[in-house]
């Protein structure tokens, strides 16, 4: 019987293929969880929506309060989607004829709700709870970013656990006076790490990090 053996010159790599057969599988994982992670994935998410409603104009240029369209941010878990009448409060006398608003106005007639496109979507088993952190003066700046100054909104913030975490561990530099949670221009005279530190005291903020928090 014939015996087949390799080239004598095989053994110089066999240390490389050893390495090869190791560390392959790790990279190959650790390219795959960074591909999918909320901060690849997630960041710079706009999608288009059936209306172009611009965050700029509305909150920005109009000044106009975040609780007038998402009115259960302070009552409830879900900010709220405003319903077609909300639009319509003003659009029934302001830009009456605008082809852009064509879809509101036809959802006006016809009960019909506009499919907006979420832009912060938490998957199923993640909880957030918005009344828990803006009446504790947490801004809506510190997760969505300066909508004031976006035509389109996107997703500014990862909204990753570990991201989640960091502040539960140190709130103090994420809070602000209750009252000026929608005002997203606002700016501290004193340092925020110590005003932070003093409304905590004052309010009780003692953010929890357990699972169940999160996790229900």
């Amino acid at each position: 019987m014939s015996q087949y053996h390799f080239p004598r010159w095989s053994n110089k790599i066999r240390p490389l293929l050893a390495v090869v057969a190791l560390a392959g599988p790790v990279y190959l994982t650790g390219i795959v969880l960074y591909g999918a992670s909320p901060e690849t994935l997630n960041v710079g998410y706009a999608p288009e929506q059936p209306v172009p409603f611009s965050h700029k104009l509305h909150a920005g240029d109009l000044k106009m309060d975040c609780r007038y369209c998402h009115t259960t941010v302070e009552e409830s878990a879900q900010a709220s989607i405003p319903p077609t009448k909300t639009c319509m409060n003003c659009h029934d006398r302001i830009h009456t004829e605008s082809p852009r608003l064509e879809k509101v106005r036809e959802s006006a007639k016809t009960g019909q709700s506009i499919p907006w496109v979420r832009v912060h979507d938490l998957p199923d088993y993640a909880y957030f709870d918005h009344s828990a952190h803006v009446t504790k003066g947490v801004s809506c700046v510190e997760c969505h970013g300066r909508v004031d100054q976006m035509d389109v909104v996107e997703q500014v913030a990862p909204l990753s656990m570990g991201w989640c975490l960091d502040c539960h561990r140190s709130p103090e530099s994420h809070l602000r006076p209750v009252d000026e949670v929608t005002n997203m221009s606002w700016t501290s005279e004193i340092d925020r790490e110590e005003l932070g530190a003093k409304l905590r005291e004052v309010n009780n903020i003692h953010p929890r990090q357990d699972c169940s928090t999160c996790h229900r």
